[in-house]
């Protein structure tokens, strides 16, 4: 039997799960097709890094490892749903979590002494940040909106804000000793083992990293941020704020970027308050409260400090003196600054453009916003879309084209897999990156507080890339752009190897072109308001960006994407969409028993992952994908979507239309009589039955519902309160 691997992940989409998983299973089996789960939340990763501390009872096997090899292989058919990609803060509520349920796991420790306690951090940091998607993606990513979601957006406009030629919203970044500029790269001339290691002044050489293999054609970087000069910028990027009377507002990606992106976020916050750390800030670090965790995790602290009320008055006055911050949430006093995975940048400015530019300021209403994106690798494709938008007005979503992206993200690549090579400096010195000969291949001086760190791409990826880049452009028919900026030095080893592999492959009468980002998002976007599509072909950073910014703009939303990951061994790994309003959407089952999550991205990631099955020669998979999809249409254009308040279809509902129209597609089909027969008398019940489904599924609406948890809700407890309909759930019964 084959079998389709569902992945349980965190929050809505997981919930999410226990309703539609049930229809999941039921359908594939009528197509002889296994649908297993492997746990690989935020939960799970930790239960499974610490069993020894636990009892044999409540041991679970290691999944994302698992995944991880199934991933290698050609049999692998990975449904991967949206993650938590865990913040400091999030760990450290999760593992409280844990602990209240009875599992004995470690606290997380934040200064350890000892090896014991060293060895418990180092799990955890394993676990925290991006720890999923590098593992499981052994692919490149080609991620689109398809025909039937972007013809309903057309139909159904979604709002838009209205851009003024006046707005004074912008992006700041450093533009220099960044990243971006201090940037060095090589390409190996064969397979070597490096090491990267630090050198005194006085000549003591510390070594950071050892044991690092590479391979023959990989591109391996490497850079620093410069501290004195982030603060200066920080300083001035508050003061402007304040000249200007625009919302104060900074986008790091703290989840992804987990050891580089707090440590920056530590900085914004020390910037905006500079005499509270000034007076405090001694106070504040004996008592392990770091302004890398955002400055709601200070605020919680500080009653259990002497001096605790002091530090509040001189964050109130701090807070009232500097520019008016962006707020998270207005009515509850959560800013900008208070939680490092709060405002992730590849979702926080698409919803910023897409709202005249603004933010939510202190008095729960939009303001013009200055941007801060420190690292200046990116920041220029925002500015480049907001300075559209100032001279042309918002977009039009019944009329803009759409901007599909083929990414390179395979075997950790670029700045994603960076996280066990980034360090913060304690000491002046210089940071050598050697190969096994003992030959320094990339160096770079540095000061205590700088932010170092490594990138490795390795060269089969790239050649995928190129390849996935071609053929989409072949069967689209449409222009291809790699984003790439001759003027970085990473870059300029990707655009050599972009060109001599492109030369494998035939692009007679194919667009393909390389520009630099800034001058890319201009094209993209000029064609946009044109009704015109552009392929973008990035790296791995600009491959999230762009999956959220143009789907937000032409769709409202990046999670009724369709991302599909051809591994390069011959499996599929099918990604569904993003989850960056999860949290919101739990809070609300949690207080009114209303779940407003959208799952199209599993039913788009699902139909693919059954026309998979059916390359591998089972044609009654091939069946339940095309009858999916029009099932799929169907939805959106009868308007069975989530809705987005109490008494109307939620995600519970939306499941039994989706499953109901399945039915009725796999009914009528004619390509299997059999699969057809079967699922008449399912496709009957169902109609027959909805009125009465709809109203079991309503009727629990309104009321607290008890989960068991967040982070790991009871199963029990989730699985009655998301599948409250027992006249659906005995239907979907008869197909077992």
């Amino acid at each position: 039997m084959a079998t389709i691997i569902y992945t349980l992940t965190d929050e809505a989409p997981m919930l999410a799960t226990y309703s539609f998983l049930p229809v999941v299973q039921a359908f594939a089996s009528s197509a002889g097709v296994d649908v297993e789960t492997r746990d690989i939340s935020l939960a799970g990763r930790i239960l499974a890094v610490f069993p020894e501390y636990l009892t044999p009872e409540q041991r679970t096997g290691d999944a994302l490892t698992e995944l991880g090899q199934l991933a290698t292989t050609p049999e692998a058919n990975i449904i991967k749903l949206p993650n938590v990609s865990a913040s400091m803060p999030q760990l450290k509520a999760a593992v409280a979590e844990l602990q209240g349920q009875g599992f004995a796991v470690p606290d997380y420790p934040d200064d350890p002494q000892t090896d014991a306690e060293r060895d418990v951090r180092a799990r955890y940091d394993k676990v925290k940040g991006s720890a999923v998607n590098p593992v499981l993606r052994e692919g490149n990513s080609d991620r689109r909106a398809p025909a039937a979601v972007k013809n309903y957006a057309r139909n159904h406009p979604h709002s838009m804000g209205a851009w003024s030629s006046g707005s004074r919203t912008n992006v700041s970044t450093m533009g220099a000793d960044d990243f971006r500029s201090n940037e060095q790269s090589v390409v190996l001339s064969g397979d070597d083992t490096l090491a990267i290691r630090h050198v005194a002044a006085d000549g003591t050489t510390t070594t950071l990293r050892e044991g690092l293999t590479v391979l023959e054609g990989e591109v391996v970087d490497a850079t620093v941020m410069r501290a004195a000069s982030l603060d200066a910028f920080l300083r001035e990027q508050v003061a402007r704020a304040k000249a200007e009377d625009v919302l104060f507002s900074v986008h790091l990606k703290a989840t992804m970027m987990k050891v580089s992106d707090p440590i920056i976020f530590g900085h914004v916050v020390r910037a905006f308050l500079p005499d509270v750390f000034e007076r405090f800030g001694a106070d504040l670090e004996a008592a392990g409260l770091s302004p890398n965790n955002g400055l709601g995790g200070i605020l919680d602290g500080l009653s259990a400090l002497p001096n605790g009320a002091e530090i509040k008055a001189a964050i109130d006055r701090g807070l009232a003196d500097g520019p008016r911050l962006a707020m998270v949430n207005s009515d509850k006093g959560i800013t900008n600054l208070h939680v490092p995975s709060d405002v992730i940048v590849d979702a926080s400015m698409p919803a910023m453009i897409r709202t005249s530019g603004h933010m939510w300021g202190p008095d729960g209403e939009e303001h013009d916003t200055l941007a801060v994106i420190p690292d200046s690798s990116y920041a220029g494709v925002y500015q480049a879309v907001i300075e559209d938008c100032r001279a042309h007005g918002a977009f039009d979503p019944r009329t803009m084209g759409s901007v599909p992206n083929v990414g390179l993200m395979a075997q950790k690549a670029e700045e994603y897999g960076s996280h066990d090579k980034t360090f913060e400096m304690t000491d002046a010195g210089r940071v050598e990156v050697v190969d096994a000969a003992g030959e320094v291949l990339m160096a770079h001086d540095v000061e205590a507080g700088d932010i170092w760190r490594a990138c490795q791409t390795k060269d089969a990826p790239i050649r995928d890339w190129v390849k996935l880049a071609v053929t989409r452009a072949r069967a689209s028919q449409t222009p291809a752009v790699f984003w790439l900026d001759d003027s970085r030095a990473h870059d300029r080893n990707l655009i050599a190897k972009v060109e001599t592999y492109l030369a494998d492959h035939d692009t007679e009468g194919l667009d393909i072109r390389v520009l630099s980002p800034v001058e890319a998002a201009r094209l993209s976007v000029e064609r946009i308001r044109r009704g015109e599509d552009t392929i973008s072909v990035t790296g791995n950073v600009l491959r999230d960006y762009n999956t959220d910014l143009f789907p937000i703009l032409e769709l409202g939303t990046s999670a009724k994407m369709l991302s599909v990951v051809p591994l390069m061994n011959g499996g599929g790994l099918f990604e569904t969409g993003a989850g960056g309003s999860a949290p919101k959407h739990v809070q609300q089952l949690v207080q009114e028993n209303y779940l407003r999550w959208d799952s199209l991205g599993e039913f788009l990631a699902l139909a693919e992952s059954f026309r998979h099955e059916a390359t591998n020669g089972n044609a009654r998979a091939g069946v339940l994908g095309e009858a999916l999809d029009r099932a799929t249409e169907r939805l959106l254009n009868e308007n069975k979507s989530p809705a987005r308040r109490v008494g109307q279809i939620d995600n519970r509902g939306s499941h039994f239309w989706l499953a109901r129209y399945w039915a009725e597609e796999l009914a009528q089909q004619t390509d299997d009589p059999e699969l057809a027969s079967r699922f008449t008398s399912v496709s009957e019940q169902l109609v027959a039955h909805a009125e009465t489904i709809d109203t079991e599924l309503i009727a629990v609406q309104g009321s607290p519902a008890d989960i068991g948890g967040y982070y790991r809700p009871d199963g029990a407890k989730a699985a009655a309160v998301m599948r409250p309909s027992a006249t659906f759930n005995r239907i979907l019964a008869t197909l077992g």
